[in-house]
């Protein structure tokens, strides 16, 4: 069915846009009185906007996880793909996710595969998701691969949202530390400068060193922070580098305290979605094929082409895991199991649990650790330069009483 793309008024005149399936321009103004809904413009949604959603068709995190539980609980009632994606359209929340899905709904109605009209919105499902539907379409059993596929997208939300707001706290409390200390760099120190120098005597080391700091924000800095700002950039597309990301990924494992929480992660992710792969009916290469990226470290996806290697030349799952070097023991040992009770995917989904329970553990302990340390550092820092400002102070005082 064709979709339009409406500009209406409400009864309280109230504009509202969106998108509403009909048969025809007429159609869809009746529909749209139905709902209360006075129609100013319906236009089509021609190709071209197919193609805008191509381009910018990004949706939140949320929103996926919300959208693929919904169509997850569609297929599995036995509404076909094309119906099970309008009444995703009818529902969404906004009119991008609207957008989105009525592109996709339209190289489905023309004889796509799900997985490949996903395409036409890379930012709003990328490569793993696709897989996993592609895995599910193959399969013939969608409806449980979307809800796999779901459970999965919802884990990694709420471990993501527990992060972020582990972090909320430290963060807010260095950006306003750093403020403050700039502050006192720029406005405190060069007023008591004036005042030292009426007495012109000889100033203690830390204190030369916090007006010297002072002296260089005040004149150059403008072009200090212009530096930064460019530096960050150069970084940012410098990382995105291969052979640069790939030596700062392998350098992440190796880091103290980090490196084992991230290497936990990343072997909890590439657990999880090969699990899911695999218990969807993709064959063991198609899994790795699919995990590869989804660990988000090129150390991972460089170990998953190893263990491809190895498969096709015969040689076990486990062992050429193992064989990595990257993989954690435990995860290792488990998939061995598994292998030996041929039930793989039910190893790799036991594997996933307890590492991202450890990551939980870990990360809850490092974040509560940080907070204290930032304060401490934070403090000290501040606590250099009013013993600067101090010092200078109590040597006039002995002075004048001599």
């Amino acid at each position: 069915m064709p979709a339009f793309e409406y500009v209406a008024v409400d009864g309280h005149g109230r504009r509202q846009k969106g998108i509403i399936s009909a048969d025809s321009p007429r159609s869809a103004r009746r529909e749209l009185r139905l709902r209360d809904l006075m129609a100013l413009d319906v236009i089509p949604v021609s190709e071209k906007a197919a193609t805008a959603s191509r381009i910018g068709g990004r949706i939140s995190d949320k929103q996926r996880v919300l959208l693929v539980r919904q169509l997850s609980v569609l297929l599995q009632s036995g509404l076909p793909v094309e119906q099970a994606l309008a009444a995703a359209a009818e529902d969404a929340a906004t009119p991008q996710t609207q957008r989105v899905l009525h592109a996709i709904k339209t190289e489905v109605t023309e004889g796509g595969r799900l997985a490949d009209a996903m395409a036409v919105t890379p930012k709003a499902f990328p490569p793993l998701v696709r897989s996993v539907v592609a895995a599910g379409e193959v399969s013939g059993r969608l409806g449980d691969v979307t809800e796999r596929l779901a459970t999965y997208l919802e884990r990694s939300h709420q471990l993501r949202q527990k992060v972020q707001a582990a972090l909320i706290y430290p963060a807010v409390l260095g950006v306003m530390a750093a403020g403050m200390i700039i502050a006192m760099m720029l406005f405190v120190v060069p007023r008591l400068v004036e005042q030292f120098d009426l007495f012109d005597a000889d100033l203690p080391l830390i204190t030369r060193l916090v007006i010297g700091l002072s002296e260089t924000l005040q004149s150059h800095g403008l072009w200090i922070a212009v530096g930064l700002a460019m530096l960050a950039v150069a970084v940012a597309r410098a990382i995105r580098l291969p052979a640069i990301r790939r030596s700062l990924d392998r350098y992440s494992l190796s880091i103290p305290v980090v490196g084992p929480l991230n290497r936990t992660v990343c072997a909890g992710r590439f657990a999880r979605v090969f699990a899911t792969l695999s218990g969807s009916g993709a064959t063991v290469l198609e899994a790795l094929g699919g995990a590869k990226g989804a660990a988000g470290n090129l150390v991972f996806s460089d170990a998953a082409d190893q263990i491809a290697e190895r498969v096709r030349e015969g040689g076990s799952f486990a062992s050429a895991l193992k064989a990595t070097g990257v993989f954690p023991p435990m995860m290792v040992h488990m998939v061995s199991s598994g292998e030996a009770g041929r039930d793989i995917p039910g190893m790799m989904t036991r594997a996933a649990d307890f590492l991202d329970a450890e990551f939980e553990t870990g990360s809850a302990t490092l974040l509560s650790l940080l907070e204290p340390l930032i304060i401490v550092v934070l403090g000290g820092l501040v606590g250099l330069i009013v013993l600067s400002v101090m010092l200078p102070i109590l040597q006039l005082n002995t002075l004048a009483i001599g």
